[in-house]
């Protein structure tokens, strides 16, 4: 009998330990995280936004978000993934892995399967330009909107994830960007900046009011966002390590203290805290820390959703309020501008040291200064390569149909125009 046992066991362990370096807690781990990030796009981001806009105009930011995810799970599999990951070019890879040519199922990435990985990655590429959906909304077509996704990613996204996370010149540079300060959310706020200059103003703006139609429906996908997110850093990791421990951990403190400090901001301010506040402030949280979750401690998670709640609210009434730009969704103040933040930060508290890390000498090793130009390199090439290119994409797209739809259009709502559909079907 214990014979018996000891052969099923053992049968058992081979089957664990069958692929050469495979880890089966790393792939649960990444496996878990993969969906977890997946679920920040559908259903969380689709729900935040729809519940943001004007309600003739909630189907069509689903829609949106739900055709981006088809539209770059198909480019990730024929050349995005190869693009991103293989080669050795300093801004983007080749087509060798085109196709996911040579992935099979024994194909392995360190400790977990290469399929793994792959998927892993997918899920960033989908929320990344459904992220500037924000910034149009509510004015763009749909034809546009689906050509310059598809665009965006191809010459905006995979070049920036293959020079700082593939190998390419900002890597070699030693740019810190744990979970994606520039390769998302960077990319994300600059292109929706331009997205926002390049088609106008909704009609109103900014004297008619635009109130969200459905305060339910953004704190519903703001929940989802909160979870989704430690799947996002702490699945950055690569591992169930105690890097992604930390990852959480710093993820959770940073968005806690960015929604608090908005909320305490409008209370001062406004005489009242509001819901979408709080939502928004969290959200500001996470892209803050989302850079240096891999290289902070939970000090200096506190000291970012500090800044991340008080900069991105500042910024949000600049970009509107100052300066008249129509990022309907407020992508760059928050995205853009708590990107750039986050990566700054990593320099003065990554744990490899700096004011509130484990030495005084920073992160880089000639001391916080060093790191500090460094990432500021990274952010003036990822900047720049994503405003070009955005700006080219939109002419170009425009050149092949109408980037906004007609004033008789934006009146009605693109929930029926665009879709003949209705939110609410109240008959």
């Amino acid at each position: 009998m214990f014979k018996k046992f000891l052969l099923i066991t053992l049968g058992l362990f081979s089957i664990s330990v069958s692929a050469e370096g495979l880890d089966t807690g790393d792939t649960a781990w990444m496996l878990t995280s993969t969906a977890l990030v997946l679920f920040m796009t559908l259903p969380g981001l689709a729900l935040f936004y729809a519940g943001l806009v004007r309600s003739k105009n909630a189907v069509s930011v689903l829609m949106q978000c739900f055709a981006i995810a088809c539209i770059a799970s198909i480019i990730w599999v024929v050349y995005g993934y190869s693009l991103s990951f293989s080669g050795d070019g300093a801004f983007v890879g080749d087509l060798s892995a085109a196709f996911l040519s040579g992935i099979g199922r024994d194909s392995m990435s360190g400790t977990i399967p290469e399929t793994v990985f792959v998927m892993f990655q997918m899920t960033f590429a989908i929320i990344t330009p459904a992220l500037v959906v924000g910034a149009f909304a509510e004015r763009m077509k749909f034809s546009a909107m689906c050509l310059f996704s598809a665009l965006w990613l191809t010459l905006v996204y995979f070049p920036a994830c293959h020079m700082v996370w593939g190998g390419g010149l900002l890597a070699q540079w030693g740019v810190i960007d744990f979970a994606g300060g520039l390769v998302v959310h960077l990319t994300c706020g600059v292109g929706a900046l331009v997205a926002a200059l390049v088609l106008g103003k909704r009609k109103g703006f900014p004297g008619s009011p635009m109130p969200p139609h459905n305060r339910s429906l953004v704190v519903m996908g703001a929940a989802m966002l909160w979870v989704g997110w430690f799947g996002f850093n702490a699945g950055s990791a690569v591992a169930a390590s105690t890097d992604a421990g930390m990852a959480m951990l710093v993820t959770h403190i940073s968005a806690a203290l960015g929604a608090f400090t908005w909320m305490a901001l409008e209370w001062i301010k406004q005489g009242k805290p509001t819901v979408v506040g709080i939502a928004t402030g969290m959200v500001a949280g996470l892209a803050t820390i989302t850079p240096a979750a891999g290289t902070v401690g939970p000090e200096g998670a506190l000291l970012i959703g500090l800044l991340a709640g008080s900069v991105c609210y500042y910024a949000t009434q600049a970009v509107k309020g100052v300066f008249g730009v129509d990022d309907s969704l407020d992508v760059f103040p928050v995205h853009g501008v708590g990107g750039m933040l986050g990566i700054i930060m990593i320099s003065f508290v990554g744990t490899e040291g700096g004011f509130l890390g484990s030495g005084a000498s920073g992160i880089a090793e000639g001391g916080p200064m060093v790191q500090l130009v460094i990432q500021l390199k990274g952010i003036l090439v990822i900047g720049l390569w994503t405003a070009v290119a955005s700006w080219v994409i939109l002419k170009l797209v425009g050149l092949v149909t109408d980037l906004r739809v007609s004033e008789e259009s934006e009146n009605e709502g693109l929930d029926v125009t665009e879709h003949e559909e209705r939110s609410y079907d109240l008959t």
